[in-house]
């Protein structure tokens, strides 16, 4: 193989791709680090709610005001101003849980020794998805009764005679059938997307610096390669954050859509 002009050697190094997310067993068994990982920040989410709560006072503490913080940002700004303020409350337990728990998940792709983020793996994210669709499905079905809330789904407000015949699959398919697999694809394609690049740019970092001929041309760009892969890590904080923001807004809105009194 050639680049920039001259012969790099590509005895024993793997090019990073898909085939890198489907880990092996841990210790020779069929559980696997991803799922050690979706445990595991269940009990740091338990774990840290628990210390942040645990010494609650009026004046809070710097764990406690980062808990409230939290809190407070899920509870404000998804709930109340998605679903509003007559019947959000209800559904905060459930939106602060699932950010949290995206938020960890995806946040281990950069903490050393783990840095591989869960929900790069597509039946984490789609399990999310059917829980939420569940849940507001379920409490749309609950308001309107069944056959209401297909109606409330598929018919928009004003909308009559036979153009009917077309809009009524069209809504069907789109806020029944569609939302888990758009809530779910979103979600793991930016996690596996960006886990993909910080890995491609250090493995293709570190065979221009140690195996790359000649060595003058090898060393640079394996330098530029590892701050390039530096650079992807931090821009993946930040779409790590905004991926489970919007995985728990657009739940909020879903909710929203389904109790909402009109369509």
């Amino acid at each position: 193989m050639s680049f920039l002009g001259g012969p790099v050697s590509t005895e024993g190094f793997h090019t990073p791709g898909p085939g890198d997310f489907n880990l092996p067993g841990l210790f020779g068994t069929e559980v696997t680090k991803p799922m050690v990982l979706v445990v595991l920040s269940a009990a740091i989410a338990v774990g840290l709610f628990y210390a942040m709560s645990r010494r609650a006072a009026i004046v809070p503490g710097r764990l406690q005001f980062a808990g409230e913080y939290v809190y407070g940002f899920v509870r404000n700004s998804i709930a109340q101003e998605t679903i509003g303020t007559r019947e959000y409350a209800k559904f905060v337990p459930y939106l602060f849980g699932l950010f949290l728990f995206v938020l960890i998940n995806n946040f281990y792709g950069i903490v050393p020794l783990f840095q591989f983020p869960s929900m790069s793996h597509i039946g984490y994210p789609a399990a999310l998805a059917i829980v939420s669709w569940l849940v507001y499905n379920g409490f749309g079905i609950a308001k309107h009764g069944f056959f209401g809330y297909l109606k409330h789904q598929t018919v928009p407000a004003g909308i009559s005679g036979a153009i009917l015949l077309a809009l009524v699959p069209l809504e069907f398919f789109s806020n029944i059938v569609v939302r888990p697999f758009t809530l779910a694809l979103r979600l793991f394609a930016t996690m596996f997307a960006g886990h993909l690049l910080v890995t491609l740019f250090s493995a293709g970092g570190e065979q221009l610096l140690l195996h790359y001929d000649p060595p003058f041309l090898g060393i640079p760009a394996g330098v530029v390669s590892f701050i390039l892969a530096i650079g992807v890590s931090f821009l993946d904080m930040l779409v790590m954050f905004l991926q489970a923001y919007v995985f728990t807004l657009l739940t909020a809105m879903y909710i929203s859509s389904a109790i909402a009194d009109e369509h």
